[in-house]
């Protein structure tokens, strides 16, 4: 089976069909590792859209103009928030004109934050309202909970200003911040004041920043991995092995889910998941950390996997994304570990989010051996 690495880059500018975007729904999740919130809701209003005869064109980002300007788009806040504030193209949109008024010109494109869950399908509703495009890339290669958790504050660029808007009509801009985890902390008080969820438009990109600084062909990457489960299913064949096949990722642990500790505080969702191993795992346990996105899984006591190596728990028959909003007593999962995107095995990489960025005391070690530090 061929797999992600060795696919050709989108083509230069596609319009996306209604199974793409299916796919799409479907790879995110995966490649949320647990958070980036469901994209079930953001898949209906893309359905609708379609259905209205509405669609999402997808760009090669090479393709833009290196002074083009693109706007980077996500929801903020804690995924468990968002299964009760459903998803809304023009509540997405808000802070799009917002930022487009307070710069005083219109967008050429737009992107995803994150490709990961229901962030990595956000844009799309936005380009099938206003007709603008897609980048197909974004700044994560999955999902991360913090602003300073990306490609680009990696790579030093600009965090400011940022737009953020919620249910309410509540409409806030932050001209200025001293540095990315000021934005992260500032930008996070006020979502959890205004409920834990709100749509943001990040600071804009040029393309210039894009081409160089972006995680390059992420849409792309999960509508094939969505396609490929989809076909699995289809077939009757394992959905496991082929997210394994097409990622080039590994096994870590198959068991059933026998406790799970989650609180919403400060704006994210936090906890543990314990699984009771089975099949070649039987009589062992693990157990998965998270802050919104699965950290670090410790296999009888030792870390196993980590940050930021991808921790992706799926439902063992179908293949489904399993977020930390939805654990639950009973599950039967698979712990897959997938690849880092290169940016984050650096050493500012692993700065912005290792092990320690998010509060465990571990150097990093990678699953596979050709990312080790």
């Amino acid at each position: 089976m061929t797999t992600l690495a060795q696919r050709s880059p989108s083509q230069t500018h596609r319009t996306l069909s209604a199974d793409d975007i299916e796919a799409l729904a479907v790879g995110a999740w995966i490649l949320g590792t647990g958070g980036g919130g469901d994209p079930y809701h953001k898949l209906l209003n893309m359905r609708l859209l379609y259905e209205a005869g509405r669609s999402a064109t997808l760009i090669d980002p090479m393709t833009l103009a290196d002074d083009a300007l693109v706007a980077v788009l996500s929801n903020m806040g804690a995924p468990l928030v968002g299964q009760e504030r459903l998803a809304d193209p023009e509540f997405a949109l808000k802070p799009v004109r917002m930022m487009e008024e307070y710069l005083g010109r219109k967008f050429d494109a737009v992107m995803a934050l994150e490709i990961g869950g229901g962030n990595g399908v956000h844009p799309m509703m936005v380009g099938a309202l206003t007709g603008y495009p897609v980048v197909d890339a974004d700044t994560m290669g999955r999902a991360y909970p913090e602003a300073q958790m990306t490609s680009v504050a990696v790579a030093g660029l600009r965090c400011y200003p940022l737009t953020m808007a919620d249910i309410r009509d509540n409409e806030i801009i932050f001209p200025r911040a001293a540095s990315w985890r000021w934005m992260e902390r500032i930008s996070r008080k006020a979502c959890t004041e205004i409920g834990s969820v709100a749509a943001t438009c990040k600071a804009p990109r040029t393309g210039a920043e894009v081409k160089q600084h972006g995680v390059l062909y992420s849409v792309s990457k999960a509508i094939a991995l969505g396609t490929e489960v989809l076909r699995a299913r289809a077939e009757h064949t394992d959905p496991i092995e082929a997210v394994l096949s097409i990622t080039s990722g590994q096994r870590m642990f198959t068991g059933k889910i026998v406790d799970v500790e989650r609180r919403a505080t400060e704006g994210f969702l936090r906890g543990k998941a314990r699984i009771e191993g089975l099949d070649a795992f039987a009589g062992k346990e693990m157990v998965v950390h998270f802050q919104n996105e699965y950290s670090v899984a410790y296999l009888d006591g030792a870390p196993v996997v980590m940050t930021p190596d991808l921790i992706c728990l799926l439902d063992s028959v179908s293949g489904e994304g399993i977020g930390t909003d939805v654990l639950r007593f009973g599950q039967r999962v698979s712990v897959l570990a997938l690849p880092a995107p290169s940016v984050f095995l650096s050493e500012q990489g692993l700065a912005a989010v290792g092990p320690r960025a998010f509060g465990f005391d571990l150097d990093f070690t990678s699953v596979f051996k050709e990312n080790q530090a």
